[in-house]
């Protein structure tokens, strides 16, 4: 049984048909989208696919759907490397290169960047804000850094095989002319330190880590309960940590839609654009979600869909 008042009476086996019922009723929405097309690699994900894994922090867990496919974090890295950059550094070294406000902007421009004074990125969760956020990290070196972020995405999904697409990488790299004028924008203006092209090669394999959906689901349940493995109870974080964290998904975490998806989910969530979403219910669960059919903004359509229906039906609403 789930341990919020709301939801006393739904047995496990209630959420996994409803769960089941939404998902095939959803699963049509992802001919409206479009997979991303601007990294190559990304291009052979099947538009049809539609998973939901959902993590509740009393231990059961609810699947429906393709959930044994693999899709790279993307931009759902960007909360992970946020965590560690505040417990490698704390707040006022953060918030000193990234802001904390939303931006009515696409997740890559450059616009807000030349115009702001100080000339740093408004929040982590836009790319610019997540590259200086990663530049941050400790580690004595790429290999080092990316080893401590393999390193913690594993110890948040329980999971020691998870690791990164070379492929998608590789890809990314190849095409990343936008992110490195964004980072050399950022160099110039001392936002960033050190090489540029090494704290861009950390990003594209932080944004290339290959997980599933429960994978996310079990992130996702880590900062539901305020930081804390939902399972054993070991803080892997600090609570000040995962609410700050929760607090930019909220805001942030669905690029120029965040305001929108507020209204009508009432969830902290981070979206990426190989189709994955990961959602937090505080207190209660994690979700984690993938369609690749993506809408304008590069947030999954069936994927906003469906939760926007177990919002409606299960209450999930932090407002």
């Amino acid at each position: 049984m789930l341990q919020s008042k709301w939801m006393e009476t739904i047995s496990v086996s209630r959420l996994q048909h409803e769960l089941e019922e939404l998902l095939h009723e959803h699963r049509p929405d992802g001919q409206e989208g479009q997979v991303a097309e601007y990294i190559p690699a990304l291009k052979q994900a099947n538009p049809t696919h539609l998973a939901a894994s959902i993590c509740l922090l009393a231990g059961e867990q609810v699947q429906a759907g393709d959930v044994d496919i693999r899709f790279t974090m993307q931009s759902m890295s960007k909360v992970i490397t946020l965590a560690m950059a505040l417990m490698d550094c704390g707040e006022a070294c953060v918030f000193e290169k990234v802001g904390m406000e939303p931006t009515g902007d696409p997740f890559n421009s450059i616009m807000k960047l030349e115009i702001m004074r100080p000339n740093k990125p408004l929040n982590p969760m836009i790319n610019a804000g997540a590259i200086a956020v990663t530049s941050l990290l400790h580690g004595s070196g790429t290999e080092e850094k990316v080893e401590r972020i393999l390193s913690f995405v594993r110890r948040l999904a329980r999971n020691p095989a998870i690791g990164f697409n070379e492929d998608v990488y590789r890809s990314e790299q190849e095409t990343a002319d936008l992110n490195r004028a964004l980072a050399y924008f950022m160099k110039q203006y001392e936002v960033i330190e050190g090489d540029v092209e090494d704290v861009l090669d950390v990003y594209f394999k932080q944004c290339a880590i290959e997980v599933n959906c429960w994978d996310v689901a079990r992130i996702g349940a880590v900062f539901a309960n305020r930081g804390r493995d939902p399972e054993t109870g070991e803080v892997i974080m600090p609570e000040h940590v995962a609410k700050i964290c929760k607090t930019f998904m909220v805001t942030c975490g669905m690029y120029n839609a965040s305001g929108e998806f507020a209204i009508r989910v009432g969830i902290p969530a981070k979206s990426g654009v190989s189709g994955g979403i990961m959602g937090v219910v505080p207190h209660c669960m994690g979700i984690g979600i993938y369609s690749p059919a993506l809408d304008e903004k590069g947030n999954s359509v069936a994927g906003v869909r469906l939760l926007q229906s177990l919002s409606a039906r299960w209450g999930l609403s932090i407002f």
